[in-house]
C-alpha cells in the first residue's frame, strides 16, 4: 500500500488540526502517512499518493504556508503521471465566488499536472460544519483504497 502525503494549507490552524486528525485516523488503521505544513518540491516529486486539505484566504487564495509551493509547482512542473491524488477544501460560502478557492486552484494545478483524481473535491462550509476533520476523516476513509492502491 502506497504511503500518503497530505499537504495542509492553513491560515489560523484548522486545515492543519483536520489534516492531522486524517493522520491520526489513518494510522490506526494502519496507514503510514505523514503531513507536510511547509512543503517543497521535492517533498511532491516524493510523494506515492497526495491529499490535499487546504483552507481559503483573501480573494480566494491558497493560505500563506503554502503560497510559495504552489508558485514553485506551477513554476517548475513535475508531472504527476496518473499518480493519485484528492483535495478537501475548507471555505465560507458566504464569501460567494471565493468559496474553497484555495482547494480549486489546487485541483485545477493537479489536475494539470497529470494526477489522477480519485474523488471529486470535497467542500466543507463552515457556515453548516462545525467539526470539519469529522467529515473529511469519513470522506478520507472512504476513498483511501482508490487513493492508496
Amino acid at each position: 500500500m502506497k504511503k500518503l502525503s497530505i499537504f495542509a494549507g492553513s491560515v489560523y490552524g484548522n486545515a492543519q488540526h483536520v489534516a492531522e486528525e486524517v493522520q491520526q485516523a489513518l494510522s490506526d488503521d494502519g496507514i503510514d502517512s505523514s503531513v507536510h505544513s511547509d512543503p517543497s518540491v521535492d517533498d511532491f516529486k516524493e510523494a506515492e499518493a497526495v491529499l490535499v486539505i487546504t483552507s481559503t484566504t483573501g480573494q480566494g487564495d491558497v493560505p500563506p504556508n503554502l503560497e510559495f509551493f504552489y508558485a514553485e509547482l506551477r513554476d517548475q512542473f513535475p508531472l504527476m503521471n496518473g499518480k493519485p491524488y484528492a483535495v478537501a477544501a475548507l471555505g465560507d460560502s458566504s464569501y460567494g465566488d471565493t468559496y474553497c478557492g484555495g482547494g480549486k486552484q489546487f485541483a485545477e494545478l493537479l489536475a494539470e499536472l497529470q494526477g489522477q483524481p480519485v474523488a471529486d473535491m470535497l467542500e466543507i462550509d463552515a457556515i453548516e460544519t462545525l467539526e470539519p476533520e469529522t467529515d473529511v476523516v469519513a470522506w478520507v476513509k472512504g476513498i483511501k483504497t482508490k487513493l492508496l492502491a
